[in-house]
């Protein structure tokens, strides 16, 4: 199998073939006359045909140096698109950042971060690839993201996490549900009950399961929604409860549309915060969006703690 052609031959092709001139060739590119006659004869030789006329002193395409010349020409222009995309990158403020983070996060962490943050770098791309924390350690380990904010995977030897802020969960139920009315919640009730639970796969769902089954219960009849805003409206009219964090519902907890019960003696934590790669060595716009990340959820961080 050949190797790719050498791009000094296809380079000093394309001026030789604009020139028409092995003389202006040379004198444009800062080589000998004898320096091009040699990279297009080794040219020739690569491709397998002749692709110029030599007439006198000055040269002619062939019908295979046609041809060639509009791939030389492509692939000479993409090297020079690559390498002034480079070299942006290398100035100060160019640069971009490939963000993952859960629904929950895009709706109510990450909004003032990349405000903060565009200030400091308004040259830098970002894009953010939304999905559960399963899906945020797939996207880091397969390089399609460089950071995501999410809850802690557990156990993941290639990644590091950055903790942000820890939550706890409580059941979330209607207005009109009789535990908000009495405002307590009955122990042997609580497997009888409907639940409207984020997606199976996720972090979230595991966790409640295993909370409940540490319980000695099973929650037998859940509806699975995929979004939070959908999961707190089926709540609201009264289609079953939830298991959520107060903080993703302080607005309808205000309104009084849902109220929160804690779960029980125990308590059921989340912790959240930034993974990323271990080992390596993070850039200033990814470290800067961290220590936004940590000043952002300082004051969510405080109330918490304080609950």
């Amino acid at each position: 199998m050949r190797g790719p052609l050498d791009s000094r031959q296809l380079r000093a092709f394309v001026t030789l073939a604009r020139t028409g001139s092995f003389t202006q060739t040379a004198r444009e590119l800062h080589l000998t006359q004898s320096a091009i006659s040699h990279s297009m004869k080794a040219l020739e030789a690569d491709v397998g045909c002749r692709v110029l006329d030599r007439l006198g002193k000055k040269v002619a395409l062939t019908q295979a140096g046609e041809q060639l010349l509009q791939h030389a020409q492509k692939i000479l222009g993409e090297m020079d698109s690559a390498r002034s995309s480079l070299g942006r990158l290398g100035k100060w403020g160019h640069g971009r950042l490939r963000l993952g983070a859960s629904t929950t996060a895009c709706q109510h962490l990450i909004p003032p971060v990349l405000r903060e943050f565009k200030e400091s770098f308004p040259e830098h791309a970002i894009s953010i690839e939304p999905g559960d924390t399963q899906g945020m350690v797939a996207a880091l380990l397969q390089h399609r993201i460089d950071l995501a904010v999410s809850l802690d995977p557990g156990n993941e030897p290639q990644l590091e996490f950055d903790p942000l802020f820890t939550d706890e969960l409580y059941f979330i139920v209607g207005a009109q549900h009789p535990w908000a009315r009495t405002g307590k919640v009955e122990r042997d009730e609580i497997p009888k009950q409907s639940y409207i639970l984020y997606s199976k796969s996720s972090v979230t769902f595991r966790l409640v399961e295993d909370f409940f089954r540490r319980e000695d219960m099973v929650l037998n009849t859940i509806i699975e929604v995929g979004s939070m805003e959908a999961t707190k409206e089926l709540v609201k009219l009264g289609l079953g409860i939830s298991v959520l964090a107060p903080w993703i519902a302080s607005k309808e907890l205000d309104e009084r549309s849902l109220v929160a019960l804690p779960l029980g003696r125990r308590k059921l934590q989340r912790r959240w915060g930034v993974l990323h790669w271990r080992g390596k060595r993070l850039g200033l716009a990814e470290e800067t969006f961290i220590g936004l990340c940590r000043t952002a959820t300082q004051g969510l961080r405080v109330q918490l703690e304080a609950a």
